[in-house]
């Protein structure tokens, strides 16, 4: 395969990785539906793309609701026609260290990252599976292959979706659709420029499109990248528990510091040690 068949609908496309995808793909050639919630962000992406590009129609969408989702895709495919390939790249994320984890916080990453790329898909998913064709990409990450200090919330959607992803691929492929799953490391992106810690291995939004184009263009299940920074993951991933805890264990607080040891100790200070 050399190109990428559309027409494609990118969910989460006014900003990052959506955004250059969404660029790249009509500049191609390629014609492309746009969705997020900012209409005025979609229009901006679909000017930039210039006289020259495919035809980019943006498609103003709240993921989350269900119905305006069904609105969307008919809305997409009244359009464009039937929708070949769908990419769904909306995400939220929010450090979270263990001492402000809620709920809330969880509903919160659980809503976009997981609830509403299901929503998406699988409106997608009866339409092809009827035409006995198409393709769905879900964005998820590899905050989404094991634990990490300060993403309970991000890396358990993100898994939850890349186990979905792994459920669906076979069954889907039986009906003619291809599911792929991408697992990106850190992207420079909106989303990542507020993070408080350093990035190894980042890379920009149009590098991480490029690769993202190229999953499209193949059958692969996974893309993932950087290549260096996603096998240091698996690696870790496959780690005894002791060896992994240690790895992972955050610096002592400045509070933690100045606690006394021995009998003032709490009880899991004491476990750790």
């Amino acid at each position: 395969m050399t190109r990428v068949e559309g027409p494609v609908w990118i969910v989460g496309a006014s900003t990052g990785m959506g955004r250059s995808v969404a660029l790249k793909l009509a500049r191609a050639g390629v014609p492309v539906a746009i969705s997020a919630r900012s209409a005025d962000k979609l229009q901006a992406v679909a000017d930039e793309a210039g006289p020259k590009a495919a035809r980019i129609v943006p498609v103003p969408l709240d993921a989350t609701d269900e119905a305006a989702v069904a609105a969307a895709l008919d809305q997409v495919e009244q359009a464009l026609g039937p929708v070949a390939t769908l990419i769904y790249g909306a995400g939220f994320w929010k450090l979270a260290p263990a001492d402000t984890l809620t709920v809330k916080l969880f509903r919160d990453h659980f809503e976009v990252n997981f609830f509403a790329a299901l929503t998406v898909a699988l409106a997608a998913f009866g339409r092809m599976r009827a035409r006995g064709r198409g393709r769905i990409m879900l964005i998820s990450s590899v905050a989404g292959y094991t634990g990490l200090p300060g993403a309970a919330a991000y890396g358990a959607s993100k898994a939850a979706m890349t186990h979905v992803a792994e459920s669906l691929h076979p069954e889907a492929g039986r009906d003619g659709v291809l599911v792929q799953v991408v697992s990106p490391g850190f992207v420079d992106t909106p989303m990542t420029a507020s993070n408080p810690f350093p990035m190894p291995f980042i890379i920009s939004a149009d590098k991480a499109a490029d690769r993202i184009i190229a999953g499209l263009k193949t059958r692969r299940f996974e893309i993932s990248f950087p290549r260096r920074f996603t096998l240091l993951l698996k690696l870790l991933r496959c780690l005894p528990y002791p060896l992994y805890f240690a790895l992972m264990r955050p610096p002592a607080r400045a509070d933690d510091a100045a606690q006394p040891t021995g009998a003032g100790a709490s009880t899991s200070d004491s476990a750790r040690r």
